[in-house]
């Protein structure tokens, strides 16, 4: 099904009957990514699984977003539906826009099982801040013709350093999205989590390095009522990796019951 919410046109699905269930994928996925959730919480609950703007069926922003704007639509989306207080499933950036819609907007969000949520601001070695700002002076030297050649002659390709530079995600992604990336990646979320007031449960694999377990330590000590559960041999799809521990805690915490 779709919807315009905000000018941009939106793929989304239910499936299920009863108490509602918002289901927030991570960043290059989309609604298929959480399909053995949904097929088993559909079951239980009312499933609304929605593809953010520029993922799966929806289409992308026409200017660069950051995750105030995504939490926006969100939350418009929630009210369109009628589903205010929903309790929200999330995985990785659906995590970064539940803790800015759950602080904003206490109302709509119910409880919300955060998976391997993103938010946090991650450690930055030194060799990262090099990489980085090796990068920006490139950006400079190749619109200098002049200087790329002297360059090249001691052996450094500028023009190459730039074209490689960036994560996997980023070098994926082209035009508004790749802008819409760093917007998102670069902000810290942390200052909100005091502020939500849902009950909520995180759960991080073990093995996680894209959003490690201390991400969760970090949101399970200032999210005021929150519990962490690590998942042993699960990386950062620990909902795929994990799925029957996974599933058992999740129908636990949402006390849901078979129809």
């Amino acid at each position: 099904m779709d919807i315009t919410i905000h000018g941009i046109k939106l793929n989304y699905r239910i499936e299920g009957e009863g108490k509602p269930l918002l289901m927030l994928h991570g960043w290059g996925a989309q609604i298929d990514s959480f399909a053995p959730v949904i097929v088993e919480m559909r079951k239980y609950r009312k499933v609304y699984a929605l593809d953010f703007p520029g993922f799966g069926s929806s289409a992308a922003p026409e200017e660069p977003w950051g995750v105030p704007e995504y939490m926006e639509l969100t939350a418009q989306f929630i009210r369109e539906m009628g589903i205010e207080g929903t309790d929200i499933i999330c995985h990785s950036f659906g995590g970064r826009v539940s803790i800015l819609l759950a602080a904003t907007y206490p109302a709509l969000a119910g409880k919300i099982v955060f998976t391997d949520a993103a938010g946090i601001k991650p450690r930055r070695s030194l060799k990262y801040y090099c990489k980085v700002y090796t990068y920006k002076l490139c950006k400079k030297l190749v619109k200098r013709p002049g200087m790329v050649r002297f360059l090249s002659k001691l052996g450094i390709d500028v023009q190459k350093r730039v074209q490689n530079a960036g994560s996997s995600d980023y070098k994926q992604l082209s035009g508004v999205m790749r802008q819409t990336f760093v917007k998102v990646v670069n902000q810290d979320l942390t200052p909100y989590l005091k502020n939500i007031r849902s009950s909520s449960l995180l759960v991080y694999g073990a093995q996680d390095t894209d959003t490690p377990v201390r991400f969760g330590k970090i949101m399970e000590k200032k999210i005021p009522d929150a519990g962490l559960v690590v998942l042993d041999n699960a990386g950062h799809f620990s909902y795929l990796d994990q799925f029957p521990r996974y599933i058992s805690i999740v129908k636990v915490f949402l006390e849901v019951n078979k129809r």
